[in-house]
């Protein structure tokens, strides 16, 4: 019932900058919380950043302040602009929304994940 598709990976250097989009489609009633995660090569996937459809966002320590979580309501679209990049933020990202369906019915999904590479 939901479409996700992301965007916006890719290799920079460290400190360098990139942005993430995921847009969300399909027959729901509403998109509720947006999201990031992501999961390094042997590490288990977690969260990175958060954001309600009212605007209230949540980060991991390890991005605040370097990482900026924001949505266009109106086109279903949460980004995820990445400054400072370290190395250690080498993942693959994945979008990841809740929703409400016109059956009133709550459900989740996951976007395919796109690769972010830091080189130092």
């Amino acid at each position: 019932q939901v479409q996700l598709v992301e965007s916006g990976g890719g290799s920079v250097q460290a400190g360098g900058s990139l942005r993430l989009s995921c847009a969300a489609s399909g027959s729901v009633l509403r998109i509720n919380t947006m999201g990031w995660h992501r999961q390094a090569p042997g590490k288990l996937r977690e969260l990175v950043a958060t954001i309600t459809s009212g605007g209230n966002t949540n980060y991991a320590d390890s991005v605040k302040g370097r990482f900026t979580i924001s949505r266009d309501n109106a086109k279903n679209t949460v980004y995820l602009q990445m400054n400072s990049l370290k190395p250690e933020d080498t993942a693959v990202y994945y979008c990841h929304t809740e929703y409400t369906t016109v059956a009133f019915v709550g459900g989740d999904y996951w976007g395919k994940g796109t690769l972010v590479t830091v080189s130092s």
